[in-house]
């Protein structure tokens, strides 16, 4: 067995699958594990895939160009990462994806996921529905750091990632945030 039962769960949340279609889907995934502190993409790397998180966690990120880290996503289980632009725009990465853990992945390419929408329809329902909640969780991040405080951010993050504080460094959350890692101690002294 793959044990791709994680993410068959996410898709039956959202579409109803046949046996057949389950098992045509299963066969184009490729199952890709990273290990903590490595890469899953650089920038200049070409992007094909998108990946569902069986297990682990990483955190995408870009450098800007005095070297500092800017973290756009972490991913944990259940949910999805790639360079989405550049994999749209079959243009090189712009993103760091790096494991914070050892990392088990599912990976699909988009040749084969444009080949599954035109054989299975309601994969395509299902990928849009998953890029509209994606793109309204960024309006969402976007409008709640112009107009709430630091620690309505941290409390939202919390809701997000529910237990990610035991998996990733103060400094990364603070990162994500847009504050500084003193700030958001500060911040967690005031709440706890």
């Amino acid at each position: 067995m793959k044990n791709n039962g994680p993410l068959l769960h996410y898709i039956s949340k959202y579409i109803q699958l046949t046996q057949d279609e389950k098992e045509e889907f299963e066969s184009i995934l490729i199952r890709t594990c990273v290990q903590r502190k490595s890469y899953l993409v650089q920038p200049g790397d070409m992007v094909n895939h998108i990946y569902f998180v069986l297990s682990g966690c990483l955190k995408a990120y870009y450098q800007d160009e005095m070297g500092n880290m800017h973290i756009l996503q972490f991913a944990v289980e259940d949910w999805w990462i790639t360079d989405f632009d550049a994999m749209h725009h079959k243009a090189p990465a712009a993103l760091y994806i790096r494991a914070i853990e050892d990392s088990s992945l599912v990976g699909i390419d988009m040749r084969s996921l444009e080949l599954l929408f035109a054989r299975i329809p309601k994969f395509e329902r299902f990928f849009r529905i998953l890029y509209t909640k994606a793109f309204i969780a960024l309006r969402k991040r976007v409008m709640s750091s112009l107009q709430k405080s630091c620690a309505d951010r941290y409390l939202e993050f919390c809701e997000k990632y529910p237990g990610i504080q035991k998996r990733v460094t103060n400094y990364h959350i603070a990162n994500y945030l847009g504050v500084t890692a003193e700030s958001l101690s500060r911040i967690r002294r005031v709440l706890n």
